[in-house]
């Protein structure tokens, strides 16, 4: 029995599924669907850096109405790059994996004699 590769798996998700994921609730949860750990993790530090600048800056003042649509248009930016990543990292392993059936196929011998 073998284990199917990393990109096998990433071609076996839904790449519009990890997209919505990722977007929605903007937490990079679409690479938690697509089992991609290393994104994920850089997607947190982001987030979460992205709250401690605010927080940061703010101080003690209670934010303004630009300081908000600032902090809410950064996470928002994030979950698009977010969403370009995932789909292009699925299309690309969709890809390779399909090109790598179709060698498969093509070396294959035909005839009698196998």
């Amino acid at each position: 029995m073998s284990y199917p590769s990393r990109d096998e798996i990433l071609a076996s998700s839904k790449g519009w599924v990890a997209s919505f994921l990722n977007f929605l609730p903007g937490l990079g949860s679409g690479y938690l669907y697509q089992r991609r750990w290393k994104p994920y993790c850089f997607t947190i530090t982001a987030i979460t850096a992205w709250f401690a600048l605010g927080i940061f800056l703010q101080g003690d003042s209670e934010p303004s109405q630009k300081e908000q649509i600032i902090g809410i248009s950064g996470l928002l930016f994030i979950s698009i790059v977010t969403v370009l990543e995932a789909n292009l990292a699925f299309k690309k392993a969709s890809n390779k994996t399909k090109a790598e059936k179709d060698k498969i196929i093509f070396h294959e011998k035909k005839g009698w004699f196998k």
